[in-house]
């Protein structure tokens, strides 16, 4: 029954050929999946043209190139890619999809592929089935499955050889003729456009992401009282690759800026403005701590690019003295806080608009991290889907993310998870940072100062038997000229100082806040002036040394180095 409906299923002459590859035209090369297409190929002509088909693609092909135009000795390297079979024929030893193909010169594949035309074995003998099969025990098994009729036809679009297909025919089935031969040319003609399409838009999709992720930060900073672990996964689709990022940036005094963000569009240009923001992200954060108005010249930035693109964004900054966070978005997904116990609720930022609209100022809202306490930013790939509104996306991902956390945080892989199960549509960016205890070796204090004229010698004693307290007294010379310059700064020019801030971490940080609203330049001081050298001697005696806006001012903070003979 079977060999009679499928000699029915394939044309002949009272059926159109014309029909016949118009129908294959609708089932094969649905996607622009390289590997897919070349099975939809392969299952196509099964039982419709043969019992058996077995696709090879260039190994050239595979890994994104050209093709080639074969013109040395030696055939190109190829590999299996697809395999399709009646069930009488499923014990047949074709090579396996995935495997290098590697024949001897004498096969008839191979000679297809040198000569790119058609092979043609209507009645199959003895010694011809060694001909036909990659190795001898698949000959024998060819011979005892019946098989007796073989053809194969090159992989060719735009006059470059892609691969090669071939097929077979068994009991029941009558051999190939010439016209089956002119049909499976045709048809591979077809199929080769569609492998070749794939292939174009593969490339695309493997330059856009590798330009993506060059744009995106390779390691995160060692954040003293916050553990942070990303994952970027690229769309399913490979038109969804685009702008999607993240950034982890250290901040002065111990301080974590974490910014999740999404570009409104695909390609190359969405991943290009996507650099653009990140670049101008992290030179704002470095002069101004406060989310809100960082996100207020973002806005700026993003109006000034030429590609009219918009997108959405969201800044938090940590403070492991308070253990909490300041967070402000500009349209974008709200946070999720993952407490300890497991439970999961979403913090509230003030609604703001994308950046690139134009409508600021931006609010910011502070929620508290505390340890064993988790803090997920996201993109909304990993809720968006091709069925569901996002708000009941929403509500799985509350319900599942702390599972998701935890699979981030084992470090195994998240690809594909989205909020219940559902089959992730779009790219996706996944933020967790754990707050916790500050490791070992780290050690922060936070002082009030006075804001008067005692303020200076107040500080160099906090400073003086702190150091001593962590056995770092070879430091507390100089950290006690720079502590003076820091808050004699702060009384001339900062209305007085506010706190004192110091931080053993992989180095020694002293800060000094205020409520002035001009950040410090090292002055050009003439030999009569008696003032305007304190940021030079700054300057001279530290390892580094700099200044940001805060939420109610700046800090002007100093590095040094800790020597190495000091646990």
């Amino acid at each position: 029954m079977r060999r009679a409906t499928a000699a029915l299923a394939r044309p002949r002459a009272s059926r159109s050929r014309l029909a016949w590859l118009n129908q294959a035209s609708t089932m094969i090369g649905t996607t622009l999946d390289l590997e897919r297409t070349a099975q939809e190929l392969a299952d196509f002509t099964v039982p419709r043209l043969a019992d058996g088909a077995a696709v090879d693609l260039l190994e050239s092909v595979l890994r994104g190139g050209g093709g080639e135009r074969w013109t040395g000795p030696e055939p190109p390297v190829t590999r299996a890619v697809a395999v399709s079979s009646v069930v009488e024929m499923e014990d047949l030893e074709p090579d396996k999809p995935g495997e290098l193909s590697v024949h001897p010169q004498t096969l008839l594949s191979v000679h297809c592929l040198r000569a790119q035309e058609p092979v043609l074995l209507s009645r199959m003998r003895r010694d011809d089935y060694v001909r036909v099969a990659p190795t001898p025990s698949a000959a024998v098994k060819l011979r005892q499955a019946g098989v007796h009729s073989y053809m194969a036809v090159p992989l060719t679009a735009r006059g470059v050889l892609l691969g090669v297909a071939d097929f077979v025919r068994g009991p029941g089935s009558p051999p190939f003729t010439r016209a089956d031969v002119e049909l499976a040319t045709e048809l591979a003609s077809k199929a080769a456009v569609f492998i070749d399409n794939a292939r174009l838009y593969g490339r695309e999709r493997e330059h856009v992401l590798s330009l993506q992720r060059s744009l995106l930060p390779r390691a995160t900073p060692n954040t003293p009282g916050l553990e942070v672990l990303t994952h970027y996964t690229p769309s399913l689709d490979p038109s969804g690759v685009g702008g999607d990022w993240f950034d982890v940036i250290a901040l002065p005094g111990g301080r974590t800026a974490l910014v999740v963000g999404d570009v409104m569009g695909h390609g190359v240009p969405a991943a290009a403005t996507m650099g653009r923001l990140r670049t101008v992200g992290r030179t704002l954060l470095a002069l101004d701590t406060a989310p809100d108005r960082v996100l207020a010249r973002l806005d700026l930035a993003a109006r000034d690019l030429e590609d009219d693109q918009v997108a959405t964004c969201l800044c938090a900054v940590y403070d492991p003295a308070t253990a909490s966070c300041t967070i402000a978005g500009a349209g974008h997904m709200p946070p999720l806080l993952v407490d300890a116990d497991g439970t999961v609720s979403r913090v509230e930022v003030p609604a703001g608009a994308p950046l690139g609209a134009g409508v600021i100022p931006y609010d910011a809202a502070t929620v508290r991290v505390p340890a064993g306490s988790r803090l997920v930013l996201y993109t909304d790939g990993l809720v968006k889907t091709r069925r569901g509104d996002i708000e009941a996306q929403l509500r799985r991902l509350t319900k599942t993310a702390p599972e998701l956390v935890d699979r981030l945080l084992e470090h195994r892989n998240p690809d594909g998870i989205a909020p219940g199960g559902v089959e992730r549509l779009d790219e996706s960016v996944l933020l967790v940072a754990a707050g916790g205890k500050l490791p070992p070796g780290t050690d922060l204090c936070v002082w009030p100062l006075p804001p008067d004229g005692t303020a200076a010698s107040v500080a160099r004693s906090l400073v003086t038997e702190r150091l001593a307290l962590w056995g770092l007294e070879e430091l507390s010379d100089i950290a006690e000229l720079v502590v003076s310059e820091l808050v004699g700064n702060a009384l001339r020019y900062g209305g007085g100082p506010g706190q004192l801030r110091l931080m053993r971490h992989e180095r020694l940080t002293l800060e000094v806040s205020d409520t002035g609203p001009d950040l410090p330049q090292i002055q050009h001081a003439e030999l009569s002036d008696e003032g305007g050298r304190g940021l030079q001697l700054v300057n001279m005696l530290s390892r580094n040394w700099g200044s940001c806006r805060t939420p109610g001012g700046k800090v002007v903070w100093a590095e040094q180095d800790i020597p190495r003979t000091v646990s």
